[in-house]
């Protein structure tokens, strides 16, 4: 059975090798998982790999439609719809298997992570490259959209919800909608596997421009209290006495009513 598949001359491993490299790879990146039987019985993503690595072969051999009626079946069991056309390399683990959507042209690279609710959708209706490329070791959180024929370079963090619809270079972090690059040059994942899972501590550039501009706006309140009142130098009423009724006071803060 698995020499029937291997007719495409590109193709370096067996389908069996493909599927328990999908399957291993579990271990490394879910802390969840404590056993063989456990991952092959009741992990929905994994099924919705295992799938997909069998219709692809299809698809690879011309048999396209029972390919996709394979990929339908696979769709109703795990809820994740894989396009059979769609090119995948090795070790894709989808966490928690639930709404993920991977379209016919998208290329997915090696180690690569997806949460659910992921979509990797196209936008255009016409036949061409439409679908997301990803590098290798990409993660992609819960809900996160990536649209278009785009590409994520390798080591790429996409952090859940956001919508990313242009390229994205390697070893940064996008966030938000649309999604903003956040840029890591030269940092390479030091994580022994090649995984790195802390999708949660993901910068907020939004926050960070917020906290500038207070900051801003604090020093030109400080800069415009101080210019408000006149130079101690130019008052004759501090030359003459001490307890000038004009200095003595308190400097005036700006509220609101003050604009």
């Amino acid at each position: 059975m698995v020499n029937l598949f291997m007719a495409h001359g590109t193709l370096k491993q067996s389908l069996f090798e493909q599927m328990k490299e999908d399957v291993l790879c579990v271990f490394a990146r879910d802390p969840a998982a404590r056993n063989l039987p456990e991952v092959l019985m009741i992990y929905p993503g994994v099924h919705a790999v295992l799938i997909y690595r069998l219709s692809h072969r299809l698809w690879l051999s011309k048999w396209k439609f029972t390919a996709r009626w394979l990929s339908f079946i696979g769709r109703w069991l795990t809820n994740v719809d894989i396009h059979p056309g769609a090119q995948i390399g090795q070790r894709l683990f989808i966490d928690h298997g639930a709404g993920v959507v991977i379209g016919e042209t998208a290329e997915i690279g090696n180690d690569v992570t997806l949460y659910h609710g992921v979509t990797l959708g196209g936008t255009s209706w016409n036949k061409e490259k439409r679908h997301p490329t990803l590098g290798n070791n990409v993660l992609v959180g819960a809900g996160a959209k990536i649209l278009g024929p785009i590409r994520l370079g390798d080591n790429v963090r996409v952090g859940a919800n956001s919508v990313v619809n242009k390229n994205v270079p390697a070893c940064c972090t996008v966030v938000g909608i649309p999604g903003r690059i956040v840029h890591r040059k030269g940092v390479q994942i030091q994580n022994a596997f090649g995984i790195e899972l802390d999708h949660h501590l993901i910068p907020d550039p939004v926050g960070k421009a917020l906290h500038c501009l207070v900051e801003r706006v604090d020093k030109m309140e400080k800069r415009i209290s101080k210019a408000s009142r006149p130079a101690k130098n130019d008052c004759a009423h501090c030359e003459a006495d001490d307890a000038c009724h004009v200095h003595s006071q308190p400097e005036p803060t700006l509220t609101k009513g003050n604009f």
